[in-house]
């Protein structure tokens, strides 16, 4: 049967299923309400972990795959330090096929590189969707409309059709506050830097209740550090850098450098939200995909991957079933892992920025441990299976 998917947002997500489509032969458009293609020319890399990997491998068409692995960067390792930069632990990232790598990319250049030849339209406010005849026709601001079989909300943690198809699905504060800042990587900021801050992302394990985590974005000699302070309850009224500065200060001298010399037109505020779990409802020919139905906190990096991964699964039901039985297969698998991840990453938020001194010293404690003995330290961090 021959059908007309249309995706509502044009993200990682949406694009990657838009691709994975349009591979397939199934009619597909892409509506986003950025006025341009270049209205998002900025933003932090994106970590790809194996799953991701392998939702790209499966959905894009081989020679923009090889756009992708050309322009990324592997990820090598990762490692926990405390405030004053002390090793706790590395991991490193044991070396795979691309399809299964960790990988590090530009937002832009894989923006780019996901919209290459798609059917996509700018400046598509969605506003509501009816079902007439069988079909659904979704609306849109500008008065124009489309006609299609399936409509996938793909537009972000603020989802308009979410609003519309599961009201009741919210998004909460956690109350927990994060100020980041990107210091431009030069040949002086790089004489001062310490190596260990140049080579691998970093998770700065303080003593009091706060984190902090670091992470090198590099790609043909240019790049920058991306830094992240969270804190639960932190007031971000003020002059942010200062802020940051000034609850670091006792830290190690780098970390106070490092804020201080990052340009305040670098540094953002960024209230960390969570979706909350939604009871399963009657699946239609309408759904969701990434944070339109789990956004999560960026803890642990995964919310990028988790939409790559739903744009992997959809994707293949959509094209070996009928639309009906493919959502349905799709969001009862989707609301497992989707959710589960949800639930780790708001986990991992509450650790990072935990003012329990005792959980501190233990899991400190523990990384050096799984440092000391390696076959726990494998075991312990062993990559999850793709399905």
């Amino acid at each position: 049967m021959s059908i007309h998917v249309a995706v509502i947002g044009g993200g990682v997500g949406g694009l990657c299923l838009a691709q994975g489509l349009k591979q397939a032969g199934v009619e597909v458009s892409v509506h986003e309400r950025d006025r341009t293609p270049t209205d998002r020319l900025q933003g932090y890399r994106l970590h790809i972990d194996p799953h991701g990997s392998q939702a790209l491998h499966d959905c894009l068409p081989p020679h923009l795959w090889r756009r992708f692995v050309e322009t990324a960067g592997f990820a090598s390792g990762f490692g926990f330090v405390d405030d004053r930069l002390t090793p706790l632990m590395t991991l490193d990232v044991p070396e795979a096929a691309p399809e299964r790598a960790h990988h590090s990319v530009s937002r832009v250049t894989l923006r780019e590189i996901l919209l290459d030849g798609l059917d996509a339209h700018f400046d598509r406010k969605f506003t509501r969707y009816e079902h007439v005849d069988g079909r659904i026709t979704a609306h849109f601001a500008d008065g124009s409309s489309v006609r299609c079989d399936v409509l996938v909300g793909a537009d972000g943690a603020n989802s308009a059709v979410r609003a519309r198809y599961l009201p009741h699905a919210k998004r909460v504060d956690t109350g927990i506050t994060a100020i980041a800042g990107k210091l431009p990587l030069t040949p002086e900021t790089r004489a001062w830097l310490p190596r260990q801050m140049l080579d691998n992302p970093l998770s700065v394990i303080p003593r009091r209740p706060a984190g902090m985590f670091l992470a090198p974005h590099v790609l043909s000699g240019e790049g920058y550090l991306m830094w992240a302070y969270a804190a639960d309850g932190f007031d971000a009224s003020g002059d942010l850098k200062t802020e940051v500065a000034q609850a670091v200060a006792d830290w190690h001298p780098d970390l106070v450098r490092l804020v201080r010399e990052t340009p305040a037109v670098e540094v953002a505020h960024w209230p960390i939200r969570t979706s909350t779990p939604v009871e399963p409802w009657r699946p239609t020919t309408v759904t969701l995909l990434g944070d339109a139905i789990h956004s999560m906190t960026p803890m642990r990096g995964i919310g990028a991957n988790t939409a790559l991964r739903d744009a992997r699964l959809l994707c293949r039901n959509l094209v070996e079933r009928e639309p009906l039985d493919a959502i349905a297969d799709y969001e009862s698998r989707m609301r497992e892992y989707g959710f589960a991840a949800v639930k780790a990453s708001l986990r991992s938020a509450r650790q990072f920025v935990s003012g329990n001194r005792a959980g501190k010293v233990v899991f400190k404690s523990v990384l050096r441990l799984l440092e000391a003995v390696p076959p726990l330290k494998r075991a312990a961090f062993r990559e999850p299976a793709v399905d």
